[in-house]
């Protein structure tokens, strides 16, 4: 099975959600320590890498030798914008690599199970992201005013993880970084470089933390035994 790196993007300001989220609380443990959890226990992943913010650098360092998380063997500051976390994370993966997952701090449910099936399902492709049709219609605005009405059936909502072959993701960000491009996410820097990222089914219970509500959320799904 192909070696996997994961790199942990958690370097957020974390101005939605009022205060530090990637240390919030979940049910007595940190945001966070849940997503590195689920990390460890994919045979195929060898070694975690979290970027976070300079000022949290010894916070993490703490967590990861309380929640003996061996394959966390360094931790990575991050940078101004999320690409630029990732690419810091991705110049300190083992060129070894021939998969790097790259998984958002702070989506704590997605399971082993459903991370494993991700880093399957890339195949021939260059990556693989999970998505689902949103259920809400989108609409494009201009001021105030309704622009355009998008056909759901076209759109994708997308999370993480994205896993990528990792010669194509840093010559990707090679080409891309110069650019001064704003990017969402890391297919869009594949996809800009002409790579080809695969759909696969995602998981709605997956759910990112940007608000209190949504660790609400995510103790009402963890207290189902669904997460």
């Amino acid at each position: 099975m192909a070696a996997v790196t994961a790199i942990v993007p958690a370097a957020g300001s974390g101005r939605r959600f009022g205060g530090d989220k990637v240390f919030a609380m979940l049910r007595g443990r940190a945001v966070i320590a849940w997503t590195l959890q689920a990390l460890h226990e994919v045979p195929s992943i060898e070694e975690v890498i979290p970027v976070v913010s300079p000022d949290l650098m010894d916070r993490m360092l703490r967590l990861v030798e309380e929640e003996s998380f061996r394959k966390v063997r360094k931790v990575v500051p991050g940078g101004k914008e999320r690409y630029h976390s990732v690419r810091n994370g991705l110049d300190a993966t083992d060129e070894e690599t021939a998969l790097v997952l790259i998984h958002d701090g702070v989506r704590p449910l997605a399971g082993p199970g459903f991370i494993a099936g991700l880093i399957d399902a890339v195949g021939d492709y260059d990556g693989v992201v999970p998505g689902f049709m949103p259920p809400d219609t989108i609409k494009v605005r201009d001021g105030s005013y309704v622009k355009e009405t998008l056909r759901r059936e076209r759109l994708v909502a997308v999370q993480t993880p994205q896993v990528f072959r990792y010669e194509v993701l840093k010559r990707a960000y090679d080409k891309v970084m110069a650019e001064r491009y704003h990017y969402t996410d890391d297919a869009q820097v594949v996809e800009m470089a002409g790579g080809r990222v695969r759909i696969v089914e995602g998981d709605r219970r997956n759910i990112k933390i940007t608000s209190p509500e949504d660790l609400v959320v995510a103790e009402a799904l963890l207290s189902m035994n669904v997460a």
